[in-house]
């Protein structure tokens, strides 16, 4: 069941800063303080979305008393889709379609809320995003090196899944952004776990921009990450893009089994086995190149480098890889002493992956053109043009299992 500390008022706001909560009662009065002040001479409100199991949501309900600008709760005692069900279910009751999501946790600083509504009405931007990765912006609020390096090798994963969705957000797990409502379908929306920006533009093809977030250290409660929410993630990111990484997958397998082929044919035929590994596994790396390009990355050759670049590129990756791998598988099987079936296992899985995110976030990355250029483009819209746009469209889809 849900409630409203405000039921049958009619409120009419200017932005909704949505707040999803769990067990955050100790930093509900200064965030309500502090964006309130951020926000001072704007027409807003903040709409609380509890799933907590202690009293948040009646903390709220007390601070909205004496706020200065109107605050309401809804508490869900389904917390169904997570933190980003919790945002669905704050969008569809916002007053404003101008909305704020931001964290209860106060690592998002609701200073910046001024920069992102200032952002917005440059115009542009359907999405302003606050990144910690670009200029300006800060991730000691992450804690240890492990945090950091957790949150950075999830945010290349993602990108590499949807290289074209996400060529323009440098943060796509941040989980403060300001969203214009009425460019979003929220029923085709589904979410699962903490990253609902995420969800959001690969279901959709708004317009993003970016400003610079310092992320705050946590003052009260405890993080909310942990390994069910990891596993959450990667199921959810599998949901919404699989296509792509299987595809790869798939064109690894052949090439594995061609490579197979070529040293028993050229061993049967007196060749010396290690020329014989050499030649199969060139011929497999330019086979597998060659269906990539016509399979896996074909939406993206348009805006990326030249063909002869991009098999230099992957050309050099794979051997470079490859003359790498061994090594490392024998370490392993020296200094583990696992055997040399399950150390060539772990090997290619590292390899794939390490392959997929080379190819998507390097060989086929779009070309950057001077910003003289662009601004001297013309915007045109032809046939091709629009026919491209079609493809990538469909070939972007999100899947699902």
């Amino acid at each position: 069941m849900e409630s409203a500390s405000e039921e049958g008022d009619q409120v009419v706001a200017e932005v909704t800063v949505i707040v999803p909560t769990y067990n955050e009662r100790d930093n509900v009065a200064e965030l309500v303080a502090r964006t309130a002040a951020a926000l001072a001479g704007r027409d807003a409100e903040i709409l609380f979305v509890d799933d907590s199991t202690d009293d948040t949501a009646l903390e709220v309900e007390r601070v909205a008393a004496d706020a200065p600008l109107p605050v309401r709760v809804i508490h869900r005692e389904d917390n169904t889709g997570g933190l980003g069900g919790a945002v669905v279910v704050g969008l569809k009751a916002a007053a404003s379609d101008l909305c704020i999501v931001m964290d209860g946790d106060l690592q998002h600083p609701p200073e910046l809320l001024p920069s992102l509504l200032d952002r917005h009405d440059e115009g542009g931007a359907d999405v302003v995003a606050a990144s910690r990765y670009i200029g300006g912006g800060d991730t000691s609020g992450l804690g240890t090196a492990v945090r950091f390096g957790v949150s950075r090798a999830a945010t290349w994963l993602t990108r590499a899944m949807f290289p074209i969705r996400l060529a323009r957000s440098t943060d796509p797990m941040t989980g403060f952004f300001l969203v214009d409502r009425s460019r979003l379908d929220l029923d085709a929306l589904r979410p699962q776990g903490f990253k609902i920006l995420l969800e959001i533009l690969a279901r959709t093809d708004l317009r993003i921009a970016e400003v610079p977030m310092e992320f705050a250290e946590r003052r009260h409660g405890t993080s909310k990450a942990s390994l069910r929410q990891g596993a959450t993630f990667i199921a959810h990111l599998a949901r919404l893009r699989f296509g792509k990484m299987s595809l790869f997958a798939m064109i690894g397998v052949i090439g594995a089994v061609a490579n197979l082929g070529i040293m028993w044919l050229l061993t049967d035929a007196g060749v010396p086995y290690v020329i014989a590994a050499i030649i199969g596994a060139e011929v497999t790396i330019i086979g597998n190149f060659l269906l990539q390009e016509r399979f896996v990355f074909a939406d993206m050759r348009t805006d990326a480098r030249g063909l002869g670049l991009r098999f230099a590129a992957s050309f050099a990756f794979n051997n470079v890889e490859a003359a790498v791998r061994i090594p490392v598988m024998s370490l392993m099987v020296e200094s583990w002493h696992i055997s040399s079936v399950l150390a060539t296992a772990l090997s290619l899985i590292v390899a794939f992956f390490a392959r997929f995110l080379f190819h998507s976030l390097v060989v086929y990355a779009p070309r950057r053109r001077r910003k003289a250029d662009a601004a001297e483009e013309p915007s045109v819209d032809t046939a091709a043009l629009r026919v491209i746009r079609a493809i990538d469209a469909e070939a972007m889809r999100p899947g699902e299992l």
